[in-house]
């Protein structure tokens, strides 16, 4: 048996300590708390019918309540399917549809969906439920289906296991160095597998603390008043400390390191940052089929001495193999310092996507390699560069666009003909997506993004609509972006 959820159980025979601390409640919870809730959880989802290995649709803001349902559909052996509260009903019917998802968990009835709703109420009142047991899971018993996507087609459901969690939660709780007396302040979406640093300082006893919506302002108020060691953000986050040191002041005095993920991290930017305030960045690298680091690499503090260029992502974390293989021929390795795709190898990696088996024969060898599709070279040291992506997906902010799902969305307003979706380079949000459009007849710009707007999670939205007379393809197919990027920048 390894249900993941039973750290919580070794942890609340021997700590009666808060381990989880919601802003917006203004409530702490202790290990013990958390078992009662999610028992009291687990039963009710029993008693809708919902069975060992059945899917389930978390569709909430994040809160506890969305923390609280992933641990409680772990125990009782079902399998979590996260989804954004900002998701349009469109693109929830998607999600519903390709899992076969029995229920959906949310805090509010939806009509649109043939799916039963579960209106989760409060939970705080039942955190002295008698335990419910674990349900007898093996290491290769899905426990979630974290949807990610590609170029081309729709999102695809990373199939991971309680197996692939329990290594990424020791491999975080190894890079991180928490223990009890630990503090983490975690800003990560619950829909996304970075949710597990937060896990893991449950793991490690730590307490995480979470708020649903913040200010930068209140962001360094939060980490001052609480003297959190362990911060979270991401490069927009690190950003504005170094854009802002009359603001951050003393605030970060009691942090011993800061997350990094989602997104590059520019140079100039951590370079500044460690310079004025010594304080590690955690530079990561993985995916959601490897649940963030779980199979994948980190610049820790004890590698400062040597990594001073600030730019690699790190050595491999444990159990993690990586390697640099051609582009074309995944077959064929590529010697040190040679720029090809990145391949990972590890317990945390997905065991492949849920209904298909295109996308699993093109990104998984028969010896158990995901090709990540991005580019890089490992150097002298066996550190890893980040040089380039294959794929052509965007991330501002840490969020994943992929610009084939948009384009799909935008190409049925009216007024388009043809449309691409690219990146524009962005100082603060390190890039935003663009639209360049071929308009039918004469531009609607407010009305494409008004469609946008009722179809699309706000984050995907275009931020800039450039209008064009063509887009440049080979051979009038394949669109080339980074052409299209270079013409009209």
């Amino acid at each position: 048996m390894i249900n993941v959820t039973t750290f919580l159980d070794a942890n609340a025979c021997r700590l009666d300590k808060p381990v989880y601390y919601s802003i917006d409640k203004n409530k702490k919870y202790t290990s013990r708390d958390i078992l009662g809730i999610i028992s009291h959880l687990g039963r009710t989802l029993k008693k809708l019918g919902i069975k060992k290995q059945d899917r389930v649709v978390i569709y909430l803001e994040n809160s506890p309540e969305y923390l609280f349902s992933f641990l409680a559909l772990w125990r009782i052996g079902a399998v979590a399917v996260p989804t954004n509260r900002i998701y349009t009903i469109p693109e929830l019917k998607y999600y519903i549809k390709d899992s076969g998802a029995k229920l959906i968990i949310t805090d509010h009835e939806i009509n649109e969906i043939d799916i039963p709703c579960y209106q989760i109420p409060l939970l705080d009142e039942y955190t002295n439920e008698k335990i419910l047991e674990a349900e007898n899971t093996s290491w290769d018993d899905l426990c979630q289906l974290q949807y990610t996507s590609g170029t081309t087609g729709k999102p695809k459901g990373a199939m991971l296991t309680h197996g692939n969690w329990f290594s990424a939660i020791h491999n975080e709780c190894d890079v991180l160095k928490m223990n009890q007396d630990s503090v983490m302040f975690c800003i990560y979406p619950m829909a996304h597998v970075g949710i597990s640093w937060a896990i893991s300082a449950l793991r490690a006893a730590a307490l995480c603390i979470t708020k649903n919506r913040y200010t930068f302002e209140e962001y360094l108020d939060i980490i001052y008043e609480n003297s959190v060691t362990h911060a979270t953000g991401m490069p927009p986050v690190i950003h504005s400390i170094v854009s802002n040191p009359e603001l951050v002041s003393n605030k970060l005095y009691t942090v011993k390191c800061i997350i990094s993920g989602g997104g590059p991290l520019h140079q100039d930017t951590w370079k500044k940052f460690y310079k004025k305030y010594g304080i590690p960045v955690l530079n990561a690298y993985g995916s959601s089929e490897t649940i963030v680091i779980g199979t994948g690499t980190v610049i820790r503090p004890e590698d400062y001495a040597s990594a001073d260029k600030y730019e690699s992502v790190g050595h491999p974390v444990c159990f993690t193999e990586i390697k640099i293989v051609d582009t074309e021929d995944p077959s064929k390795t590529l010697k040190q310092k040679e720029t090809g795709e990145i391949a990972l190898r590890g317990p945390s990696t997905t065991i492949g996507y849920w209904n298909n088996p295109q996308a699993n024969k093109e990104t998984f060898t028969e010896d158990g390699w995901y090709l990540s599709g991005d580019i890089g070279y490992i150097d002298d040291d066996q550190r890893l560069f980040i040089t380039d992506r294959k794929k052509d997906m965007i991330i501002m902010s840490g969020w994943k666009i992929y610009p084939t799902e948009v384009e799909e969305v935008l190409i049925a307003h009216d007024s388009v003909d043809e449309i691409a979706i690219f990146s524009i380079p962005h100082e603060h949000r390190g890039e935003i997506p663009a639209a360049a459009v071929i308009w039918k007849e004469e531009p609607d710009e407010e009305g494409l993004l008004e469609y946008a707007r009722q179809n699309l999670a706000r984050y995907k939205i275009p931020r800039k609509i450039f209008t064009v007379t063509e887009l440049p393809r080979v051979n009038n197919w394949k669109l080339l972006r980074k052409d299209l990027k270079e013409k009209l920048l």
